[in-house]
């Protein structure tokens, strides 16, 4: 099983893009599945269990896509997957997409979430701010890093899966 990780801070629009992946079926071979669907909270973990909050939902998600390769859009990165995840044994190999936005962007869009998703305080936002820093500093190490401010959903997607196409699938 092939797996490409879509990776970003909180309020990038990882759902939202996976979402439109899926609708479109520019993705046929793949399962398109995100940390929100597969019904594990995270809060259930917290940041001091994040690496078991991580596995579980890649676990769960691995179940889901039973055996298509599967495209994951998770808040999970690299450092964290290769060193603090115990990778289900279906998955042959690894491909990270990293997403950004501009920090205003990433405000407006968590701030207009609903409270009970818990992530419109400035706190929280602050720290996907400073999340969103570490994929803009590392973007050169990502073999596809999209920065989607002023991108349209349906651009967006296209490029990932035009990328996914070309360069993951055989």
């Amino acid at each position: 099983m092939k797996l490409v990780i879509l990776t970003a801070a909180c309020g990038v629009g990882k759902s939202t893009i996976k979402a439109e992946l899926k609708v479109k079926g520019r993705l046929g071979g793949y399962a398109c599945i995100d940390t929100d669907e597969v019904g594990i909270n995270w809060w259930d973990y917290g940041m001091e269990k994040k690496n078991q909050f991580h596995e579980a939902c890649l676990t769960e998600a691995v179940r889901r896509a039973n055996g298509k390769n599967l495209l994951f859009a998770t808040c999970l990165n690299p450092i964290d997957f290769y060193e603090n995840v115990n990778i289900p044994e279906e998955i042959t190999s690894t491909f990270f997409i990293a997403m950004t936005c501009s920090d205003e962007e990433v405000t407006k869009r968590l701030k207009a979430r609903p409270s009970e998703r818990m992530c419109g305080d400035d706190e929280f936002i602050k720290g996907q701010i400073n999340y969103l820093n570490w994929y803009r500093k590392n973007k050169g190490k990502f073999p596809l890093y999209i920065d989607n401010t002023g991108m349209t959903i349906s651009d967006t997607a296209n490029g990932i899966a035009d990328f996914i196409t070309a360069q993951i699938s055989d």
